[in-house]
């Protein structure tokens, strides 16, 4: 037993370990400022900064916490108070140094994790020397250009105790054989997901209960729904039931330290279709350091001699390493790009996380990262590439004068302004996006800032709660380069069809492209169809918890976003949720829809019935749920209206006993312990567990009181009544309150599998009229209106999360099933997809590297790239996009980016005609959104009377609605047959009007 509690301990050390960590990040330019802040929003102990050198302009090219008021003074005394805000819990301290000098290993002790940036390889041995001898974790990163380095020691044996970071894998057993093999049959509904190697426990097991808690057992996979756990022949003979659970076993990984690792390198590779590249870069990182030694300065910016030298440098640690690259390495080494810092920046925080924690997987050992493919096209010359005495210096240093002014005079249209939208902003402001007399850039989003976004979405302070995200965001990103005032315009009009008249052609016109930063797949295949529509480029991406991944849309060249779609996400069936929970999530599920049945529905369905004129004819007569809507709506109104707040608590007790031991009561009437299937299986096992009613009991329980304290709250809310939390109140009501005595119903019938129907009490006429005279006309109570409830997951003195939590756990109680803390609860109930601060980092500066190929015009499939990574493990993944898929008609090749046009609001006349004269196409049908606007098949009458129609015209007609008045065009959709009779797909019709 000890090594499977000692598991679970070292799991939940692993958010403690980061809450005794001390960082100290050496070296504050960009990257080291990128890592400080991913770092901070993580949470640690603290964090310390060295770098007393003083600031440059060419620094604020990434340092997006530097300002040009800065310039002179030390680089971590400028930058901490700025990275200080962050998070309140994490204090920022900065070592005091004089300017020029070096960092030494005097000044590492109580640091449990050192980084270095961009230090030289002299200085790197040094350090790490020391760290390797003294079980300290050290991390080294340096960017240049389009490069990135990164080398990790963890020491000579680290533990991980979670390497992937994924749920443990957990299910149901039918059966357990009870012999050498010992094998395991799961529930044939579900795969079991195992590997070969993996660990598993037991629980629930009935018979052979020695596998109940037992040590983590090593399993064979034998199937899809099989596996062997090795000798149970001592054991019970199983009989039923049983939980597998997969026990995470730690991993120990054996780290070089820098001097050994330089000679005999182990590589992390970043992109398969580059795996020569770690071998020479692991030469010119190493040959840029011997340059500055021998020179006292890097090579200059696209200078061939210095290029020479520095490739014969290169050469003499590995002959076979690529000219071509080490040149342009030589090129870019004074280069600084805010989307590689971004990149390597966020990779190297989520490594200080592994050090500090031991969960996931650390990167082994060397990692080398480049993006030459952004490069433009035409590239600078020496001279191009020279420093003006700009803040944008060192993006010039990489693509020159002339593409920066091509970057200055870009056009984007940002939409969303949360986490990913945050980091797109700080970057484009670093690379000077838009600043030129031509640039702008749009950013849209309605939310508005709420405490949970501050931890990842890194604009935003605690004093901007309540306003606008894509205001506050603007104005943060043109303080960090003030050449963005006036370049960049805040919208709070979400992107829909009902906003077409806010983001019209004009406004598509006025854009060269779209970046997306959305939460939701809908919005983004809205975005999708309009950058078809429009041909503008899109850049996509997207982030879950440690994995991301970016997407690339070139009109004419790669397929849309909607072009392939994700698989469906796997729903609980109703009768799971309904009778027969057996996961937290299932409860968690329920008690939402509960807290939306009793807090949100009733209250809008009393003020429908108070505002809106004849509301029980109109919207009662179709709805097959007229007795039940009319009882609520009787219920909330007049039977049980409570006056005071002590009515509420007597209320939130009878919610109580419904709910937990009424209901559970009646499901066991209907369908018994002892109740059989008609083969004669137990009704009752595998997934089905039987529940037991819970006795209301406040002293013993505090998540019974916790239930009444919540429910007796949001019902006081929704009559406008003032609350109470004082729980001696809810225990003295509660206990006096006189519960009625329940009797279970004959026949009710229980909705077993999810394509049972759901039974309905059959109403009768006058019993329903009964009902509605017991409703006060809504004349008698003019401007009386309840308050439904508006579900709030971030304001923790709500109730809302409360009452989920109490809901769900007590139903949890009901089926035996373990519960689940308030963070857990609000995380599924409020399906909170969960952003971290580092992937969202390294997935921006990907879409960026990419948006500079967008701004140079790049025009064929291989220049792009689309990417996927998974920090935990950790992993890249890069790939072409997929080309946009070819059809065709006639001898003709099309894709969905091809449309056929007509001018001058036309007659449909004349557009059958031009079908069948230019393509000997025969249109069968026309439509318009959801209109249809001829076939071949309408009466002769009504055929006639519309093809001579002007296309507005005929649009309006058949619509019953005038056209939009902004609306300049019309999209349309035709079937069309050649001249042997077969259907043909055709590219859709713009009808300008």
């Amino acid at each position: 037993m000890r090594q499977r509690s000692t598991r679970a301990c070292t799991l939940a050390n692993s958010m403690k370990r980061m809450a005794v960590s001390n960082v100290l990040i050496v070296g504050l330019k960009g990257l080291g400022c990128e890592i400080a802040k991913n770092v901070i929003l993580a949470g640690v102990k603290s964090v310390t900064l060295y770098d007393p050198n003083p600031v440059e302009i060419q620094d604020l090219s990434t340092q997006f916490f530097l300002r040009e008021e800065d310039i002179g003074k030390s680089r971590a005394h400028a930058a901490a108070p700025r990275l200080a805000e962050l998070n309140a819990y994490v204090p920022v301290r900065f070592l005091e140094g004089q300017p020029g000098q070096d960092f030494t290993v005097d000044q590492i002790d109580g640091y449990q994790v050192v980084v270095l940036c961009g230090a030289s390889l002299t200085k790197q041995l040094e350090i790490n020397d020391w760290t390797h001898a003294h079980g300290i974790h050290f991390i080294a990163a340096d960017t240049r250009g389009l490069f990135g380095s990164v080398f990790n020691d963890f020491g000579p044996r680290f533990t991980c105790v979670d390497p992937t970071g994924e749920q443990p894998l957990t299910g149901m057993i039918v059966s357990v054989e009870k012999d050498k093999e010992g094998l395991v049959t799961c529930l044939d509904e579900t795969r079991h997901g195992l590997e070969d190697g993996d660990f598993v426990t037991f629980s629930e097991v009935q018979g052979m209960e020695e596998l109940n808690g037992c040590e983590p057992r090593k399993i064979t996979v034998k199937g899809p729904y099989t596996f062997g756990i090795g000798d149970t022949s001592s054991f019970s003979d199983y009989k039923a039931g049983g939980i597998f659970t997969q026990v995470k076993m730690p991993k120990i990984i054996e780290f070089k330290s820098l001097r050994q690792s330089l000679k005999s390198p182990e590589f992390f590779i970043t992109d398969f279709a580059k795996f020569d590249r770690p071998a020479t870069l692991h030469a010119g990182f190493q040959a840029i350091s011997a340059f500055e030694a021998q020179y006292q300065r890097l090579p200059r910016p696209r200078n061939a001699e210095d290029a020479a030298t520095f490739v014969q440098l290169a050469k003499k640690i590995e002959p076979e390493a690529d000219e071509k690259v080490l040149t342009e390495l030589a090129y870019q080494a004074t280069g600084d790009i805010s989307p590689i810092v971004a990149v390597i920046g966020g990779f190297v925080a989520q490594e200080v996380l592994k050090a500090c924690s031991a969960k996931f997987h650390p990167m082994v050992q060397h990692l080398y990262f480049d993006s030459l493919e952004s490069l433009p096209a035409q590239l600078p010359t020496e001279a191009e590439s020279q420093p003006t005495g700009s803040r944008y210096d060192g993006q010039i240093a990489v693509f020159g004068k002339t593409f920066q002014d091509k970057i200055a005079n870009h056009r984007q249209f940002l939409v969303g302004a949360g986490a990913i939208g945050c980091e797109m902003l700080k970057n484009w402001s670093m690379m000077g996006l838009a600043t030129g007399p031509n640039g702008a850039i749009h950013v849209t989003d309605l939310d508005t800032i709420e405490k949970s976004n501050l931890n990842r979405q890194f604009l935003f302070r605690a004093k901007d709660l309540g306003k606008f995200k894509s205001e506050v965001a603007a104005a943060a990103v043109a303080d960090m380069n003030p050449d963005l005032k006036g370049k960049i315009h805040s919208n709070q009009e979400p992107v829909g069809p009902e906003t077409e008249n806010v983001y019209n052609e004009e406004f598509f016109n006025s854009v060269d492209g779209v970046t997306n930063a959305l939460d939701n797949v809908k919005a983004r295949q809205y975005m999708d169809q309009r950058c078809v529509f429009f041909l503008k480029p899109l850049l996509e991406s997207g982030t879950l918890g440690t994995k991301g991944n970016t997407q690339v849309v070139i009109p004419h060249v790669t397929e849309s976003y909607s072009s392939s779609q994700d698989p469906p996400e796997k729903e609980t069936p109703s009768c799971t949720v309904k009778n027969f929970p057996n996961a937290i999530q299932h409860t968690i599920e329920w008690s939402r829809t509960e807290f939306d049945n009793l807090f949100v529905k009733p209250a809008q369905a009393v003020n429908a019935y108070l505002s809106e004129p004849n509301y029980l004819e109109n919207n009662l007569k179709y709805s097959g749920q007229q007795k039940e809507q009319v009882e609520q709506i009787v219920n909330y109104l007049v039977t049980n209206k409570p006056l005071t707040f002590e009515e509420c608590i007597i209320w939130a007790r009878l919610q109580f006993e419904d709910k937990f031991n009424n209901s559970i009561r009646q499901l066991l009437y209907s369908l018994p312990k002892g109740a059989v299937t008609s083969t004669g299986q137990p009704f009752w096992s595998g997934p089905k567990r039987a529940p037991d009613p819970l006795t209301f009991d406040p002293n013993d329980q505090p998540t019974h009181l916790q239930f009444i304290i919540s429910a007796a709250n949001l019902h006081a809310f929704n009559y406008g009544l003032r609350g109470e939390t004082d729980p001696s109140v809810f225990k003295k009501i509660a206990d006096s309150v006189l519960v009625p005595e329940f009797t279970p119903k004959s026949g009710v019938k229980v909705q077993v599998a999810e394509n049972d129907p759901i039974q309905n009490e059959s109403t009768d006429a006058s019993d329903l009229q009964d009902l509605v005279k017991l409703l006060p006309a809504p004349s008698s109570l003019v401007g009386y209106r309840l308050n439904p409830v508006e579900f709030e997951k971030d304001d923790d003195t709500n109730h809302h999360i409360d009452f989920i939590t109490a809901a769900s756990n007590l139903r949890a109680l009901n089926y035996k099933i373990n519960p689940a803390d308030r963070h857990t609860t609000k995380q599924i109930a409020g399906k909170i997809i969960p952003a971290i601060a580092t992937t969202t980092s390294l997935v921006t500066g990907l879409v960026c590297l990419e948006l500079y190929k967008i701004i140079d015009g790049k025009s064929k499939l291989e220049d792009y790239k689309n990417g996927f990574v998974n920090l935990a493990l950790p992993f890249f993944g890069f790939s072409e996009p997929i080309a946009a898929k070819k059809h065709k008609y006639g001898g003709v090749e099309w894709t969905l980016w091809d449309r056929f046009e007509f001018n001058n609001d036309p007659n449909l006349k004349e557009i059958v005609d031009w079908f069948r004269q230019e393509h000997s196409l025969d249109v069968t049908m026309v439509s318009q959104g959801v209109s249809m606007l001829w076939s071949s098949f309408l009466a002769k009458k009504k055929s006639e009377e519309r093809l001579p129609m002007r296309f507005s015209k005929l649009v309006e007609h058949v619509s019953k609605k005038p056209v939009p008045a902004h609306a300049k065009h019309l999209i349309v959709e035709v079937m069309v047959m050649d001249e042997e009779g077969e259907d043909v797909e055709v590219p859709f019709i713009v009808v300008k009007v």
